[in-house]
């Protein structure tokens, strides 16, 4: 028999996605020895099955609805997309699903890549199974980080796996465009893939169990993002569930609780994630299989000194640039505490992953795109704050009027009338994804409202909306 090899690091992170792969590039960049566990490709979800190719899908679908709003550009880009080109786009950026150059980016740092499947076995200890089924010890003088991300949530609809739908992997990577697709579910995964696949020549329909799409946002982004799919063609249904699918002769039919029957060739369900934590050896060293872990704001699990859950699988912000936020704050207080360091946890301090609370940005790629950080309205007035919401359409600025003929858009600020700063921005429009970030520092930086009077916005671009919002607050 074989005996089992032992390898001793400071810091042992388990998932190879972009969470792992900054928390590893952060310890050792502290001169920190760092191993890293990946089962499937370095890389991970962004990278092969969600942001790369669904961005690398939509930026066709969008640039071609941007020219279509262009007067001496319009009448070029009335055709259709040519599907096998924007596949081929996406297979680009995908690296055709290899990892050579991650794993090159791995080596550059000096962290060890470990193949195969790894569990936490006892405290700081995670053994790895690999490929050809030999087992590898990897033991932890510092830290151990569990960087394992989310997979989709399916419903428990009876006989679902039978009908083999599409999750979101399916959704980002398939081969071909299908004649009639159903999208259950009204998120920013449905509402994407929606637009896509409507765009390259599919039949879709969407069906949203509650009122309206992206209800995490301001309602009016779903309400101008509902209302571009319908005049692209999409069959929006708010207020339908579905209660039964089945796949008749490779038709699936999906039944919805008014009792419509729907019929197409695929399906997919974005439904919501669930933490990929069953079956890495939570169990071990005392936490539930597949449960979402609990932290403090350096990332570190409650309970645990030696343990620290970054990206998805902690549930605080499930978007990559929030991950691999998370993976530098996780990074520094791993080294901090390993030599002894003081660590700053005050809020916004170098320890402390606050903005996970206070300033998460986000961007659905959709046609209107929707951006929107920190806290909407309602979220703000649930949170205690004393707030006002002031609202500007995007289409009086002149920037919006030289971007695109027809341009509809809508802009909020919810404003602390106490602190006088900004609780969150959102903004619906074309192109206000390149925005967002400016209302990211104002939200971050806790800038005052009165200093905003002067960031002057160049003219004529769409970023004149903040002079048009401050207006609005000072009239208001």
């Amino acid at each position: 028999m074989t005996e089992t090899e032992t390898n001793a690091y400071d810091v042992v992170v388990l998932g190879a996605g972009p969470a792992g792969e900054n928390v590893a590039d952060r310890t050792r960049a502290a001169g920190l020895t760092t191993a890293v566990v990946e089962s499937e490709l370095v890389g991970g979800e962004c990278s092969y099955w969600a942001c790369m190719p669904s961005k690398a899908l939509l930026r066709p679908v969008i640039a071609r609805a941007d020219a279509r709003r262009v007067p001496g550009l319009s009448q070029a880009v009335q055709g259709p997309l040519d599907a096998s080109a924007v596949l081929a786009h996406r297979d680009q950026h995908t690296s055709h699903w290899k990892d050579d150059g991650q794993v090159g980016w791995l080596d550059s740092v000096g962290a060890d890549l470990h193949r195969g499947h790894g569990r936490l076995t006892a405290p700081r200890t995670v053994t790895v199974t690999g490929p050809d089924g030999t087992e590898r010890v990897l033991t932890a003088r510092h830290a151990v980080a569990v960087c394992t991300g989310s997979r989709a949530a399916l419903p428990p609809l009876p006989g679902l796996e039978d009908v083999e739908p599409w999750t979101s992997r399916e959704a980002t990577s398939a081969k071909s465009v299908p004649g009639r697709l159903i999208v259950v579910g009204g998120g920013v995964v449905a509402t994407e893939m929606a637009a896509v696949w409507q765009a390259l020549g599919s039949e879709v329909t969407l069906l949203v169990r509650g009122k309206g799409l992206l209800a995490r946002m301001e309602p009016f982004a779903g309400e101008l993002v509902t209302e571009a799919l319908t005049e692209a063609g999409a069959d929006v249904r708010t207020g339908t569930s579905v209660t039964s699918v089945t796949r008749e002769n490779g038709t699936v039919v999906a039944v919805t609780g008014a009792g419509d029957r729907i019929e197409a060739d695929e399906i997919l369900f974005a439904t919501g994630r669930a933490p990929r934590t069953d079956d890495i050896g939570l169990e071990t060293v005392g936490l539930e299989p597949g449960s979402w872990l609990p932290v403090d704001d350096s990332l570190r699990v409650e309970g645990h000194d030696w343990l620290y859950a970054v990206g998805d699988v902690n549930h605080r912000a499930l978007l990559t640039h929030q991950g691999k936020y998370q993976a530098r704050i996780a990074g520094a207080a791993i080294a901090a505490r390993a030599t002894g360091e003081t660590l700053l946890e005050r809020p916004w301090g170098a320890h402390a992953a606050t903005a996970d609370r206070a300033a998460v940005p986000q961007v659905v790629f959709t046609d209107p795109e929707a951006a929107a950080v920190g806290l909407s309205l309602a979220e703000a007035e649930q949170a205690g704050h004393r707030v006002r919401a002031v609202d500007v359409d995007l289409s009086t600025v002149a920037g919006a009027g030289l971007y695109a003929d027809g341009y509809k858009g809508r802009a909020r600020m919810v404003v602390d009338v106490e602190d006088e700063i900004l609780r969150g921005v959102t903004l619906v429009g074309p192109g206000v994804g390149e925005l967002v970030h400016s209302a990211t520092i104002a939200v971050a930086g806790q800038v005052p409202v009165s200093r905003l009077w002067h960031a002057v916005p160049s003219y004529p671009t769409i970023s004149e909306v903040w002079l048009r919002l401050l207006e609005a607050y000072r009239d208001s």
